[in-house]
């Protein structure tokens, strides 16, 4: 089963509910990462672990019910420059699927075998993400000398379809 490692600061509310609906339904492990508490991801691990312990309230001390935990976790780190994406990058493995926005990230998590998908719904490889990288870096360059803005498109209902239908093919390939 993969884990999910999710970089919560870059994902938009809508990404994250489909990650969420997912983890729970089929109890998958997933973490978002983040430098702020995300009330959505807190409130759905919150209610999932409740939901997950009452069947056993009368029947299991307090101790042993405090371990009947959701899967989903909210881990936040200090804030700072890239300590998320450290924080995922060090965790990060061959059963992992890192979500993120950030391509240097989602370079990381390549390098060491985790499965990479950005918020647009596009898979990361060996063989693309160093294409990915220098068209990153090239756009940087052209904005810093100011010979475009290299705004990207803005979040709209087919990518937030792409987003889901590629995040369910590797979930169901994988898991």
């Amino acid at each position: 089963m993969l884990k999910i490692l999710a970089d919560a600061d870059s994902l938009p509310p809508s990404h994250r509910s489909i990650i969420l609906r997912r983890a729970v339904k089929e109890k998958i492990e997933t973490v978002f990462v983040a430098d702020r508490p995300l009330k959505d991801v807190t409130d759905v691990a919150r209610i999932h672990t409740q939901s997950l312990r009452d069947p056993y309230r009368q029947t299991l001390d307090k101790e042993e019910l405090r371990k009947i935990k959701s899967p989903v976790r909210m881990v936040v780190v200090p804030t700072g420059k890239n300590s998320a994406d450290d924080y995922i990058a060090s965790e990060a493995d061959e059963n992992c699927l890192v979500i993120s926005h950030d391509i240097p990230l989602l370079e990381r998590a390549v390098e060491k075998k985790a499965f990479a998908m950005d918020d647009r719904g596009q898979v990361y490889t060996p063989e693309n993400i160093r294409q990915r990288m220098s068209e990153r870096n090239n756009n940087y360059i052209f904005r810093e000398m100011q010979l475009f803005e290299g705004k990207s498109h803005p979040f709209d209902s087919k990518t937030l379809e792409s987003f889901a239908n590629t995040f369910d093919r590797i979930l169901t390939k994988y898991s």
